[in-house]
């Protein structure tokens, strides 16, 4: 793929597509959906159902054949008594025991709560957003924070890659 100054919306299949083969080597993070089974039409405890596998870009999740936004993320955990002073605490707790009780090993990353994001769709209208993308002015954009502006898809994609393939020392 060579380097322009904006990516369109048409070149993003070639753009993922060299971030895929870049990638490649690369580990990947696990993606879930938490689900409370049932025994008996009592419901147990909740757990991780992995769904597929990506390379987290930032905002964006890649995987082998679809393109996600990223949820939340959290660290498996085997459940513990734990003291907690906010109820948000305990919740994030509680999907990281949720990820162990779904057979994920204590300390793997899990992202929840990600969204598939069409690509067909993009570009059919002048100013499309599907969070985190969206073309304006006839450019796909990557929307890098609620609160932050916009940046060139292209040039945020490569970056994110760089990072994957070479992150900083102490970066886990």
């Amino acid at each position: 793929m060579t380097r322009s100054s904006a990516v369109k919306p048409a070149d993003l299949p070639g753009l993922l597509a060299w971030a895929r083969a870049e990638l490649a080597a690369a580990p990947r993070e696990l993606l879930g959906e938490v689900v409370t089974p049932r025994m008996l039409g009592i419901p147990r405890a909740p757990r991780v159902v992995l769904r597929d596998e990506a390379w987290h870009l930032g905002v964006l999740l890649l995987g082998p054949v679809d393109l996600y936004a990223t949820g939340e993320i959290v660290r498996s955990r085997e459940p513990a008594r734990r003291g907690y002073t906010a109820e948000s605490q305990r919740a994030r707790a509680g999907l990281a025991e949720a990820a162990f009780r779904g057979g994920i090993l204590p300390g793997a990353p899990v992202h929840l709560g990600w969204r598939r994001i069409d690509t067909s769709t993009l570009g059919e209208q002048p100013s499309t957003q599907i969070a985190p993308l969206a073309v304006i002015d006839g450019q796909l954009r990557v929307r890098w924070s609620m609160a932050g502006g916009y940046a060139d898809a292209e040039t945020y994609v490569r970056e994110r890659v760089e990072l994957v393939r070479h992150p900083p020392q102490g970066a886990t």
